[in-house]
């Protein structure tokens, strides 16, 4: 096979954007019914939720790895390579994979219209999964839940992470709308484990939970976490105490999206699944999701995490302020058309000493002109790199090796930096 054959495929794949974004199950069942329902030939956890999602899931897929199963984990978006999307036992599938995938699917004759991109993308996952027999895999929701293209898989768990404010021409434009869009994840006699706070959220998880008769396990209610002075914390749990947990992951909010890996992880033992405690407690500490509050020990030291949503800002703020108080950060950020611009800004640069606007290379990135009038008013040292790349150059030549540089605001600016700190020699 020709690297020219997989990038023709890819290049198919992605012009699939140009029908959008579709919700609806009946061109991924019928593109599943054509394959053989291969998502019927594994247990599976679903994850929904505004934030934490990759977080949760490349958590319980290193458990379960580690706990001697073969694993596959499903998410999205991909930072640098789409083959990121999908994993089995942490491997990215080859590129020989994704073409037979993508033809697989490209053969099922079509129905009413053409698949989107996810839902593409989705058939080629679970396809891959079923022929590899993976015992496992762990799937993330692209948008939503109820009408997401994975919601067709018949999970062992369901778990939302948390709600917010989001895709709201999609979903609704209360919480409770968008929690009954998430929540439509739960499935009958099916335990739900949820980080979810706000009252209206809660109520319509219990609602939609006793409708379908599914055991509902809240963060707060039924377990909880005390955070120790060492960065670690205890669990008090469903079932179980579990002391000296530490998860590598950086951030005061992961240590909520490890509860809920642990919680996940009693449930499984309440299955009779062989996750032990020693293999829990030694992969929170070694697995990593990259992208995500990811610190590079270089010099300057750089801070790159994707806070695409303002709920995501928030968390990355509250980081910066604790962690590096001290020092002075530049912050190298682009952000999307969708995604309440002023607010993000509002919640990330009073931390910082000086802002580089600029624009990852996608049509619904917001032109960084459009950011300056908001972030001058909160810093004065303000300019504009359009180009992600050229910026981090710039952002490493113009920061004091005691400074910070923190990349933020997309996923697609985190992967368009990391492919240049790549090319620096910087990370591999």
């Amino acid at each position: 096979m020709t690297q020219k054959i997989y990038q023709d495929c890819l290049a198919e794949m992605f012009s699939l954007h140009r029908f959008g974004i579709k919700l609806g199950l009946d061109v991924i069942r019928h593109i599943l019914d054509n394959l053989q329902s291969p998502q019927d030939r594994f247990s599976c956890i679903h994850i929904a939720g505004t934030n934490g999602k990759g977080s949760i899931a490349s958590g319980l897929a290193a458990i379960l790895q580690s706990s001697g199963f073969k694993v596959g984990l499903y998410t999205s978006p991909h930072l640098i390579k789409f083959n990121e999307r999908i994993t089995i036992n942490n491997i990215q599938v080859s590129d020989r994979e994704i073409v037979e995938s993508y033809q697989a699917v490209k053969m099922i004759p079509k129905i009413d219209r053409e698949p989107t991109f996810f839902e593409f993308t989705t058939a080629m996952a679970l396809y891959l999964f079923a022929r590899s027999n993976v015992d496992w895999a762990v799937i993330e929701t692209g948008m939503g839940g109820r009408l997401d293209a994975t919601n067709i898989l018949s999970p062992e768990i369901s778990i939302i992470s948390n709600i917010s404010l989001e895709h709201r021409f999609y979903l609704g434009n209360t919480i409770a709308e968008i929690t009954a869009e998430k929540g439509g994840i739960i499935k009958n006699h099916t335990p739900v484990i949820t980080g979810v706070t706000q009252k209206s959220a809660v109520d319509v998880l219990k609602r939609i939970a006793s409708e379908k008769s599914a055991p509902l396990y809240r963060l707060g209610e039924h377990f909880k976490v005390r955070r120790n002075k060492n960065g670690g914390f205890s669990y008090s749990g469903i079932d179980h105490q579990w002391n000296k947990m530490k998860t590598r992951l950086p951030g005061n909010h992961q240590v909520d999206n490890a509860a809920l890996v642990l919680a996940a992880c009693e449930i499984l033992q309440q299955k009779n699944v062989p996750v032990h405690l020693d293999t829990i407690r030694n992969s929170l500490k070694t697995y990593s999701w990259p992208g995500r509050l990811e610190i590079l020990p270089t010099s300057p030291l750089i801070v790159i995490d994707g806070a695409h949503n303002l709920m995501a800002a928030r968390k990355l703020g509250k980081f910066l302020k604790q962690e590096f108080s001290q020092k002075k950060i530049t912050l190298v950020i682009g952000i999307l058309n969708d995604k309440p611009f002023e607010s993000i800004l509002e919640s990330l640069l009073p931390y910082c000493s000086r802002a580089i606007l600029t624009e990852p290379d996608i049509d619904r990135s917001l032109p960084p002109e459009k950011l300056v009038p908001k972030s001058k008013s909160i810093i004065s040292d303000t300019e504009i790199v359009p180009d992600v790349a050229s910026a981090v150059k710039h952002a490493i030549n113009t920061t004091p090796p005691d400074g910070v540089i923190c990349i933020a605001g997309s996923l697609y600016v985190v992967g368009e930096a990391k492919q240049a700190l790549i090319d620096l020699g910087m990370t591999n």
